[in-house]
């Protein structure tokens, strides 16, 4: 009997007639509820066995949140600010504005640095006097004590050598230099990394880059675009540099580049002008097997549609092979200030183990799929439906409530990825609404690193 009921249940599990059980969502740990009326972003910090979470409450104040992993209990403090010159607020406590995002960075001692929530204003910096200890965090506003008055865009990241490093915005778009600092834990003062800016707009423009990417090949590559003013559409001049210790800069030959880098000194990626579909929301960097710069972007094509191309510096000469990827019969139509929302993101090119690429896409328009590029050509071989979250491992996704988006970030420790998720109402240009929804609940997830596990390409 027990054997007639075995086969019995084989031959219905065949058939189709038995269906497994989906697999729970997983459980979540809610640390908060936060601020919802318009997108942020937040820092979240998986690093030496600690984690730690910097957000804006339901009131959107600067709160911190912080534990050591394996333990159940957090520590929470909202550090204290000071206002801000020519705006109703304090310097914890953020605005409408979707450029007041927050970053995190632990030193080599394991002390923590946060800065964020400024948009031309001036600069936000907190750090702990003891390491991974957030009750000794102390507000200080103060790196260099020079151009520190209009700031925006804080990266907090780390060169070959592991040192802190930091890099801002000093003025503002179409009018502004990117900064760099570097930390000595040793004396707990920051200093310039080169004696002038970076990029330099020379009081007519700005630079607006990526973050400088640590390459297979051991250098640091940069790539931006330069903006004329406030208006978006204004984004022309893709360009591209690289450096092995941020003091030395050089092009994709290895031609020596004079600092600052201006609009005249940088190499050119794409001659695109104002107008003609450069966006700097819509850009990213990967690497091929020969380890070169893959550099894919948003532009308009000769009919001012919507496409996407990809770049890869010529072997052996000068200029870069641009391929287009896309063949879209819509056109992202974006102009004027504040923060817009993106109706076509693009992912890092990654390497297959086979040498080809791929580029996963999103459109508001259109959809989303990835592409598969050739190694050596750079032509679109394949066009691939869009890579899914592996059901049994992602967070509820969807969002709760009409007119919400998601946000999300993760990190990874430990054979763990570590996903904190909240919602929002979408961009609004950085204006006030009316009215907010009510707050949503900032929530952690530990799930398998199944990305990691079961990577079916090689990383870049």
């Amino acid at each position: 009997m027990k054997l007639f009921v075995r086969l019995l249940l084989m031959a219905l599990w065949l058939a189709g007639r038995i269906v497994a059980a989906p697999a729970p969502a997983p459980a979540g740990e809610t640390i908060d509820r936060v601020w919802s009326g318009h997108p942020v972003g937040f820092a979240f910090l998986t690093e030496r066995g600690h984690q730690f979470i910097a957000y804006y409450d339901a009131e959107r104040r600067l709160t911190l949140a912080g534990r050591k992993l394996g333990t159940p209990t957090w520590t929470r403090v909202q550090p204290a600010g000071v206002p801000v010159p020519r705006q109703t607020r304090l310097t914890n406590v953020t605005n409408w504005d979707s450029h007041n995002y927050l970053r995190l960075a632990l030193d080599r001692d394991g002390c923590l640095h946060l800065s964020g929530n400024m948009h031309v204003n001036p600069l936000v910096y907190y750090r702990t006097r003891a390491p991974f200890d957030l009750n000794t965090l102390e507000r200080l506003d103060r790196m260099t004590g020079e151009r520190e008055t209009r700031c925006t865009y804080p990266v907090f990241f780390k060169n070959a050598a592991g040192e802190l490093l930091f890099r801002y915005r000093d003025g503002a778009s179409g009018n502004g230099s990117d900064l760099y600092n570097r930390y000595d834990p040793d004396t707990r003062s920051w200093r310039r990394m080169i004696e002038t800016p970076l990029l330099e707009g020379e009081g007519r423009r700005n630079g607006y880059a990526l973050e400088p990417t640590l390459g297979p090949d051991g250098r640091f590559h940069l790539v931006w675009m330069w903006r004329e003013s406030p208006d978006c559409a204004t984004n022309h001049t893709l360009s591209y540099a690289r450096s092995r210790d941020f003091v030395h800069w050089e092009n994709s030959r290895g031609e020596p580049v004079q600092l600052p880098i201006t609009r005249a000194t940088g190499e050119v990626i794409d001659a695109a002008q104002p107008g003609e579909g450069l966006i700097n929301m819509t850009f990213n960097l990967g690497f091929d097997a020969a380890q070169r710069p893959v550099v894919v972007y948003h532009r308009y094509d000769a009919k001012h549609r919507s496409q996407a191309y990809v770049a890869r510096p010529r072997a052996g000469a000068a200029g870069w092979d641009v391929k287009q990827m896309s063949t879209w019969d819509f056109c992202w139509a974006f102009s004027g200030g504040g923060s817009i929302n993106g109706e076509v993101k693009l992912g890092a090119p990654r390497r297959e183990r086979d040498g080809t690429l791929l580029v996963d896409y999103w459109t508001q328009e259109s959809g989303s799929g990835r592409w598969r590029l050739h190694a050596d050509t750079l032509e679109r071989i394949a066009e691939l439906p869009a890579a899914a979250a592996p059901a049994a491992t992602a967070p509820r996704s969807a969002p709760s409530a009409p007119g919400t988006e998601v946000q999300s970030i993760t990190t990874r420790a430990d054979g763990r990825r570590w996903v904190l998720r909240w919602e929002t109402l979408g961009r609004n240009r950085d204006k006030p609404r009316a009215s907010a929804p009510a707050p949503t609940e900032l929530t952690l997830y530990a799930l398998p690193d199944v990305e990691t596990s079961n990577a079916t390409h090689v990383g870049s």
